[in-house]
């Protein structure tokens, strides 16, 4: 036999379970919050509403459920369902009101909640009197008494973790919408296991009732009203406990402050915001002799200092006007002798949760003895220090007197060992500055040492070292010292005096008539004296005085004409040095480093990658088809592609890449602190860019260009130079073999020999 179910009941149940749950909540938070008499009468009518309403829901659940025969119950078993629902509901409270709920105690109450819900939901289903047979699934009945004991336990945990907030939460509706939701689910999965099959036995309905509408209606208002009473009380008693305790608080606080106030012994007193004073401890009294029946502000302008008291009363007002402290120096008459003695009084605002002024709080202490010290000290101390000053003045002119005989004998003295002693430390400088030049590999290194030991010589000059660039055509500065004042960084060498006579040139200050042009902005005197090495003109170096010194002394000159000479001989062996270097190390077509350098700067880096542990990539790269380039155009054709490729790869990598010529239109990248991805990455780029040069001879394109590229890292290819580089090699081929134009990354643990020797073979 099927039945039907009433949505609309089903939804009443879930409302009413919804509430019961939020009941719950808070009659476990006055459960937990009363004591002795007031916690048993919580308990037991807690108890009874929560029950009423889950026992409500219950009922009204299983009326919801409607079978084809009449449907009746049996009073005193009902009544059975509904005691068993307020014991459920009973151990509930009890076992979150404790102070502390331990891990037994809450499976122990949800089993016995848990037990006496199930046990409502079959009792109940045993007063249900209809013309069938009714059998339960064992399997069914299991989970539903296991599901009410876990659900009894989620609303013991959620219950103890909110029954202490007083107001409706967002945590506190949450839990009890879990927990309303719960309860219907237990319900009805028991009403699952319920199986009604016809049977022709007559059923005894002389004592069951039939419940109509109106009895559904009469469940639910009076499940509703028992719950809503409950909250309203426990609303009422929290607002009653809540304001009796603040007014025994204020009581208590109000009693501490007037007793702490009359123990000490400065004048205390309070005003309300207005400024109206409203207390004054026992101090004020025996000092004043006032009495508190006295009106009109206690009568303290009474007792204030005529000369204070307008200015008193501006600084209170203007206090009550800004809210800001009081803080005034006046002067008070004393009842026992009629004296006005100096008081410091002060006064505070304090202020509520909106920074409101509640109350001011003002104190006046007795500083007269302070006052009377503080005057003798200032009077004594100036006494004794005019007589200080006449004192010291006497001993001043005389100590000046002898003072200025010596110091004209120091003077003396003085200069002539300091002549010396410059003359000294300059030749110790030349002397050192020319040593670390000897010592010195590039001109980097020798700019760097000429620039550092020029502002030690010269302390009064600012200066710069300006030299021909490689093709002679212009005049760069390539350092400065002192914040020396150059017009521009480049210019023609036509510009500087000195430089067009090959002899030292000096303007004085204010001559603006034959001015060098990079010293155009200079207002002050200066000296270009120009570097010369083995007749050959490289450059000049400039000088021009600080702000405060208006000409150059002829030591200064003579000076200038040593450091210049000096360094004029270091740049021209460090030009000469270079070179000769850069011939060894360069590959003359394209510019970049040669074989010789690329195997022993790989060398150097692989062992720095292996002791520091970073990321090391080797490209190899191959100019596609190069050998039509020589035999359709010629030669000169492809020397000017290889060319163009140099430039191209010096202007794409990064500073602390090497970019080497191999062999012939092989070229090798070695590029530090990169991995195989990210070397890959930038390589692939490169290729797309280099099918976008434009290369011609002789005013005919040679058309477009492009590169294939193999990519080796360490140590993940080898270990040593020759693997990584056989490596790369290896990739390389393979990127040929695969139709040019791309990038190959070696793979790791290849051998890479029979890739070498099938590339050899086709190399021959």
């Amino acid at each position: 036999m099927s039945g039907s179910s009433d949505l609309r009941l089903v939804a009443l149940s879930i409302v009413i379970a919804l509430f019961s749950s939020f009941a719950a909540l808070d009659l476990a938070g006055r459960v937990t919050a009363s004591r002795n008499k007031a916690r048993a009468a919580w308990l037991i009518g807690g108890s009874a509403a929560m029950g009423l309403g889950i026992w409500s829901m219950h009922y009204i659940g299983m009326l919801a459920f409607v079978l084809p025969v009449p449907m009746f119950y049996d009073p005193p078993t009902v009544f059975l369902s509904l005691l068993a629902a307020i014991a459920a509901s009973a151990v509930a409270l009890f076992t979150v009101s404790r102070n502390r709920m331990a891990a037994w105690q809450a499976v122990l109450g949800s089993i016995c909640m848990g037990s006496g819900i199930a046990a409502m939901h079959y009792i109940g289903m045993a007063a249900l009197r209809v013309s069938a047979r009714v059998s339960y699934n064992p399997r069914l009945v299991l989970a539903s008494i296991l599901l009410a004991i876990m659900i009894s336990l989620v609303a013991l945990l959620l219950t103890f973790r909110v029954r202490e907030e007083k107001k409706t939460t967002w945590r506190k509706v949450v839990s009890a919408m879990v927990m309303g939701s719960a309860i219907p689910v237990m319900h009805y999965t028991g009403m699952w296991a319920a199986s009604f099959t016809p049977s022709d036995s007559l059923v005894d309905h002389s004592h069951a009732v039939s419940i109509s509408s109106i009895g559904i209606a009469a469940i639910a208002v009076s499940s509703l009203f028992a719950l809503t009473l409950v909250l309203v009380t426990a609303f009422l008693d929290r607002l009653l406990s809540a304001r009796k305790a603040v007014a025994e608080a204020a009581g208590k606080g109000e009693k501490y402050f007037r007793t702490l106030a009359d123990a000490i012994p400065e004048i205390i007193w309070t005003a309300l915001p207005n400024g109206e004073l409203d207390f004054y401890n026992g101090r004020w009294y025996d000092y004043t002799g006032k009495s508190p029946s006295e009106g009109g502000n206690w009568g303290w302008e009474g007792v204030v200092h005529p000369d204070d008291l307008q200015q008193c009363s501006q600084s209170w007002q203007q206090a009550l006007q800004t809210g800001e402290g009081f803080d005034i120096e006046y002067r008070l008459r004393r009842s026992s002798d009629g004296q006005y003695r100096w008081h410091l009084g002060r006064a505070v605002a304090l202020r509520d949760a909106q920074r409101q002024i509640v109350k001011w709080f003002g104190s006046s202490t007795d500083i007269e003895d302070q006052k009377r010290n503080q005057q003798s000290l200032e009077q004594e101390v100036r006494q004794r220090t005019q007589a200080v000053v006449e004192s010291k003045a006497l001993l001043t002119e005389e100590m000046s007197q002898r003072e200025r005989t010596q110091r004209e004998l120091d003077q003396q003295t003085q200069k002539l060992v300091r002549e010396l002693t410059d003359r000294s430390e300059v030749n110790a400088l030349l002397a050192k500055m020319g040593d670390l030049l000897q010592s010195c590999t590039n001109m980097k290194e020798a700019l760097s040492i000429v620039l550092g030991f020029a502002p030690k010589l010269f302390s009064n000059l600012r200066g710069a070292v300006i030299l021909l660039n490689a093709s002679r055509s212009l005049l760069e500065v390539v350092g400065t010292w002192a914040d020396c004042k150059v017009s521009s960084s480049v210019f023609e060498p036509d510009s500087c005096w000195a430089l067009r006579t090959g002899h030292r040139y000096e303007v004085l200050a204010g001559d603006q008539a034959m001015t060098c042009g990079h010293a155009a902005s200079v207002t002050g005197p200066y000296v270009c004296i120009p570097i010369q090495a083995q007749g050959e003109a490289l450059g000049v170096i400039h000088f021009q005085t600080t702000d405060d010194i208006r000409e150059i002394s002829a030591s200064e000159l003579s000076l200038a004409g040593t450091f210049a000479e000096q360094t004029g001989l270091s740049i021209a062996n460090m030009c000469l040095r270079e070179a000769l270097r850069s011939q060894s190390i360069r590959d003359a077509l394209t510019g970049l480093f040669n074989r010789r350098y690329l195997e022993e700067t790989l060398e150097r880096e692989v062992h720095r990658i292996a002791r520091a542990g970073q990321a090391l990539s080797v490209t190899m790269l191959d100019v596609d088809h190069f050998k039509s380039f020589n035999d359709t155009f010629g030669h000169a054709a492809g020397d000017a592609v290889l060319h163009e490729i140099g430039v191209f790869l010096l202007r794409n990598t990064r500073a602390d890449d090497i970019a080497c010529r191999y062999g012939g239109e092989e070229f090798v990248l070695i590029m530090p602190n990169a991995d195989a991805e990210a070397t890959r990455i930038r390589i692939e780029q490169m290729r797309l860019d280099a099918k976008e040069l434009r290369i011609t001879y002789g005013d005919k394109p040679l058309g477009p260009i492009t590169i294939s590229a193999g990519i080796a890292a360490f140590s993940a290819h080898g270990s040593s130079p020759k693997q990584i580089i056989d490596a790369a090699d290896a990739a390389l081929y393979q990127a040929k073999k695969g139709g040019r134009d791309r990038v190959v990354v070696a793979e790791s643990g290849i051998d890479f020999t029979p890739a070498l020797m099938a590339r050899a073979a086709d190399a021959s």
